[in-house]
């Protein structure tokens, strides 16, 4: 009994999806309607003039035969025929004018639908939390989004305008059937209740298979994109071969479910394609039957084998028509659950100014992937506007949770992140990171031209605040020894540069965006001894007057740092100057010695 009440749900949440999604996709159309509603009624009347050809036949054929047989006179036969040629020629150039406009107005409102479709859910994507993107492979969500668009843009653009006709072209041609005999017109009706069961139960499973075929083929692509993104370690590893069966096996997958619901679709055509002509077949019989006996004259049997060749096309376009609007609704299931996410708190006070006061009060924080063990527990800390503090301490200590936390990428479990003596869940997420820049130890820049990388501290800046920027990051001399200069592409994540090279490009873009928080790790860990001292000076002037958190590893880094915080197990051990901890037996002076020898 509850297998059945849970079915019973299903299928209602099915067919609420099915409705909800549709109407999702169709409300991108409303501020275009404008164009999409005369549209629409171009293709109604269209549709409707579609059904001229079959009735002007009909009198050309069917009425010139009846004439003959009455013993109409030749001409008067002639002139009637030329007359209805004229009718037709008529109704054909009306049809293709309204066409041609048709065609062009859906193709506006339909790909302006979409592009504010694509716009939303990019704008979504980029507001999400980041553990959204730690739990779903950045491969398989770009594939996906961007096949259940393009499925959802073949159902927009062609799917649903066809839909429209035929239901246009079913209704007037069911009408005409019955103005020439109602008779016929019941006998091949009653197929459709097989039909309509027929789509019923197909339908639902070709979604289901829409949806297993696009998950499969998102895999696929995940494959490709970690394989490109890491190429050199495939090619270091020599797994090119392993690679290459893993997207093998991926694409076998795909290819399984594709199958399974070809065979779905292919039983639910045949099964469409049986009953439907194996009807007309049997109602053409019976109208040469009746036509014998004298019941139905010869133009009334013409126009009604026409018009039920236009019902049989109609219905015959059904089964794709449906299996389209159920891959879209599988698609928009999707999209919607991605447009349903929770985004990064919005709101709050915008942060107009910083001083640069941080403090960190009882601290605790679990990721969410990993709830049984605390990263931080209890975190104790007040850094003074323009201190520079150095993080130390062992692997998986903390430090880079910490660094998570000041950035607004996590929300404390309990405790409070405190700017300005301001809580950080108060304030605006956006308009406190412009406050803040990082310099990671591993740097990955965009795939554009240094200009672009260094101006993402600041995409307002000018070339000259670009270029400035270089120079006190002590990178303008090797990008002008570049033959384009500062229009060097750098390539995907900057391969085309050397790791030094990275990393004084992302100290360039921390020093134009001037924030009031700076937050370095070891950010001069890439560069040589020469480089890094004059990258040592850009950064002693870029900290002058600004909070500094520097995640160091390396002594040199330690001893000019104000304040030390040692981290250890999620807590905050130790702190002092370095030479106030090495007189305790700690664990800092632990780490400095293990380092020295």
């Amino acid at each position: 009994m509850a297998s059945d009440t849970e079915t019973g749900s299903d299928k209602a949440k099915g067919s609420r999806f099915s409705t909800e999604g549709l109407r999702w996709v169709l409300s991108y159309l409303r501020p275009h309607r404008r164009v999409f509603i005369p549209s629409l009624l171009a293709l109604f009347a269209s549709a409707g003039l579609a059904l001229a050809f079959p009735w002007f036949m009909k009198e050309l054929f069917g009425g010139t035969v009846d004439d003959l047989r009455e013993g109409v006179p030749r001409e008067e036969i002639l002139q009637s025929a030329n007359r209805t040629i004229l009718w037709l020629l008529g109704a054909l150039a009306l049809q293709a004018l309204i066409g041609f406009f048709r065609v062009q107005g859906f193709i506006r409102s339909g790909e302006a639908a979409l592009n504010d479709l694509r716009k939303d859910l990019f704008a979504r994507l980029l507001r999400l939390p980041l553990p959204f993107f730690q739990e779903h492979r950045s491969g398989a969500l770009s594939t996906r989004v961007a096949a259940d668009l393009a499925t959802v843009r073949e159902t927009l653009m062609t799917t649903l305008p066809q839909a429209a006709r035929q239901v246009v072209v079913l209704t007037g041609s069911l009408m005409l059937v019955f103005v020439m005999s109602w008779k016929l017109s019941l006998a091949m009706l009653g197929s459709v209740p097989f039909v309509v069961l027929a789509v019923a139960i197909a339908g639902r499973r070709v979604r289901g298979y829409s949806k297993d075929a696009q998950d499969a083929l998102a895999e696929a692509g995940t494959v490709i994109e970690e394989s490109v993104q890491s190429i050199t370690e495939v090619k270091a590893f020599t797994n090119e071969n392993f690679e290459g069966e893993r997207y093998s096996d991926a694409l076998g997958r795909f290819y399984h479910v594709t199958l399974r619901g070809a065979f779905a679709r292919a039983s639910f055509l045949a099964f469409v394609i049986f009953v439907m002509f194996g009807t007309i077949a049997g109602v053409t019989w019976l109208g040469v039957r009746m036509m014998v006996a004298g019941d139905l004259t010869h133009e009334q049997f013409s126009g009604f084998v026409l018009f039920s060749v236009f019902v049989g096309a109609s219905l015959g376009s059904m089964p794709e028509i449906v299996s389209q609007v159920q891959a879209m609704t599988g698609a928009t299931e999707r999209l919607r659950e991605i447009m349903g996410e929770r985004s990064e708190t919005e709101g709050g006070e915008i942060v107009e100014s910083l001083g640069g006061g941080l403090a960190f009060s009882g601290v605790s924080f679990r990721y969410p992937s990993r709830p049984e063990r605390k990263v931080l527990d209890g975190v104790d800390f007040e850094i003074a506007t323009g201190s520079r503090i150095a993080l130390v301490g062992p692997s998986g200590a903390g430090k880079s949770t910490i660094f998570s936390m000041v950035l607004g990428y996590y929300r404390p479990e309990s405790g409070r992140v405190l700017f300005d003596g301001r809580d950080a869940a108060s304030l605006d997420l956006a308009s406190l990171r412009r406050r803040i820049a990082v310099v990671p130890q591993e740097v990955l820049l965009f795939g554009g031209t240094i200009r672009e990388n260094i101006g993402y501290g600041r995409p307002d800046a000018s070339a000259g605040d670009i270029e400035r920027a270089a120079k006190e990051a002590n990178a303008h001399e090797f990008i002008e020894a570049l033959s384009e200069g500062y229009d060097t592409v750098v390539g995907p994540r900057g391969v085309k540069l050397s790791g030094g090279q990275r990393q004084r490009i992302a100290i360039a873009r921390a020093i134009l965006a001037d924030p009031r928080i700076l937050l370095l790790d070891e950010a001069t860990s890439a560069l040589d001894a020469e480089s890094e001292r004059l990258v040592n000076e850009a950064l002693e002037r870029l900290m002058e007057g600004r909070t500094s958190l520097v995640i160091a590893h390396r002594l040199s880094t330690v001893r000019h740092a104000d304040r030390i915080l040692v981290v250890n197990h999620g807590q905050v051990v130790e702190q002092g100057t370095h030479d106030e901890l090495m007189t305790h037996e700690g664990t800092y002076r632990l780490l400095v010695e293990t380092q020295l020898s």
